[in-house]
């Protein structure tokens, strides 16, 4: 019995390992796949593990900084989507005595997100909007190894090629149906 729970532990790190180098490539893989209502979030070690059908988590391995910027990059080279980026709206709250280095990383954070406007949502509303989302939509999690609270990013996809002004108008057009 012993043998066979060390043998399912070397196979859980193992394969833990193994997404953990792939995360990048399955990104790759899904954008194209990834639409508007879809999602990926980047979350800290703490998130929880959700149970949606709908909802797939990766264990990444790495900083949450660096999972961010390669999302945002990889987002930047897609013509079909673009991101809406929301943060928890506890971010900016969370004290640096109670969460050391959270200081440094809203810093990091702000410095990636430049040129762009994030929502603040609380963080139950948006755990709400992507169990919904998860019923029907696909939902990508990928997990770092960050231990500070609140500090989850958030991208919904919206069409890259079509605007809510768009949309609008042809809306307005039609009559308003």
């Amino acid at each position: 019995m012993k043998m066979k729970w060390i043998a399912f532990v070397l196979m859980s790190v193992l394969a833990a390992l193994g997404s953990a180098q792939n995360w990048k490539q399955d990104l790759r893989k899904q954008l194209p796949l990834l639409g508007h209502r879809n999602w990926v979030v980047v979350v800290d070690s703490a998130y929880p593990l959700q149970s949606s059908a709908g909802i797939t988590t990766l264990w990444t391995g790495e900083d949450q900084v660096s999972v961010v910027r390669q999302v945002l990059a990889e987002l930047k080279k897609q013509k079909h989507v673009r991101p809406i980026i929301y943060l928890d709206k506890e971010l900016p709250i969370v004290p640096e005595n109670a969460a050391r280095g959270i200081s440094q990383y809203r810093k990091q954070l702000a410095n990636l997100l430049r040129g762009t406007e994030p929502l603040a949502m609380l963080h139950e509303e948006i755990i709400a909007k992507l169990d919904e989302a998860g019923k029907t939509f696909h939902v990508l999690v990928l997990k770092t190894n960050l231990t500070l609270p609140y500090t989850s990013v958030f991208f919904q996809l919206d069409c890259g090629y079509w605007s809510a002004n768009k949309e609008k108008a042809l809306r307005k057009k039609m009559g308003g149906q």
